[in-house]
């Protein structure tokens, strides 16, 4: 069995005549956090939409626990063990706290397509619902429709949900975006307790949640994976500086 969660081997993607994805390599091993940086437009969501099998491929190689999931729908993948959140929060708005997280866990308790059976007579899927709720701190607004919660709160829920249905890997995109530091802090926490066991792969801009939250740093330039190294040893890279943060700002202070 493969020690990889994840590997992109030579992972290309285009556009039209637009190659986004030039080449990427990139080796995650099971129960790391990774998390993913580079500039704008660098190529970081585009990864994430081929690794979930939102786009797909258009040369290369993308494993799973090794094996290839590449041209599998995303329903497929993540059924393989592979969940994900967006940029954009991606919740149901009208449905409450418990409900959506009654949904995320049901396919994991191997209840799938039946019209026989009353959700509320599942206590196997309460009590699991139950317990990722306080496990995100959310027990207060249990009956709080989604739509209803603060933007943090919201994004906890979705944590909850990417997490509840039993994925081994995990894709986070952005998940501290918009927060202040405060929240930013309790979301990494967060992160890092909902994670505990789970291999991690995240999109992150905030360099202060990066270095407190990723065992590796993988550097995304022009559609390449320059570098994947230790936080440490990534501050220390030269090409890194060069060519992620121009050679001026300490790695710190980059966005």
């Amino acid at each position: 069995m493969s020690q990889f969660a994840l590997e992109l081997k030579d992972v290309r993607k285009s556009f039209g005549s637009a190659e986004i994805i030039r080449g990427a390599s990139l080796q995650v091993v099971k129960g790391e956090r990774v998390a993913i940086i580079g500039p704008n437009g660098a190529g970081k969501s585009t990864l994430f939409n081929l690794i979930s099998g939102r786009f797909g491929i258009t040369s290369g190689e993308i494993l799973l626990n090794g094996n290839s999931i590449d041209g599998l729908a995303p329903y497929q993948i993540n059924r393989r063990g592979l969940s994900r959140s967006f940029q954009i929060t991606n919740i149901f708005h009208r449905l409450s706290v418990y409900e959506n997280l009654r949904c995320a866990v049901l396919w994991s308790l191997g209840y799938k397509y039946s019209f026989w059976q009353r959700l509320n007579g599942l206590k196997d899927v309460h009590e699991l619902a139950m317990n990722v709720m306080a496990q995100i701190g959310l027990q207060a607004r249990s009956n709080v429709t989604a739509g209803s919660l603060t933007y943090a709160e919201q994004r906890a829920l979705e944590i909850g949900i990417t997490v509840a249905g039993g994925a081994e890997v995990i894709l986070l995109d952005e998940p501290t975006a918009g927060m202040s530091r405060s929240e930013s802090d309790a979301a990494v926490e967060l992160i890092r307790k909902m994670t505990a066991g789970k291999t991690l792969l995240m999109v992150e801009h905030d360099m202060s949640v990066v270095f407190g939250l990723a065992d590796k740093i993988a550097v995304v330039v022009y559609g390449e994976v320059i570098a994947c190294d230790t936080p440490q040893n990534i501050r220390q890279n030269q090409q890194v500086k060069d060519a992620y943060l121009g050679g001026h700002a300490p790695m710190e202070n980059a966005a």
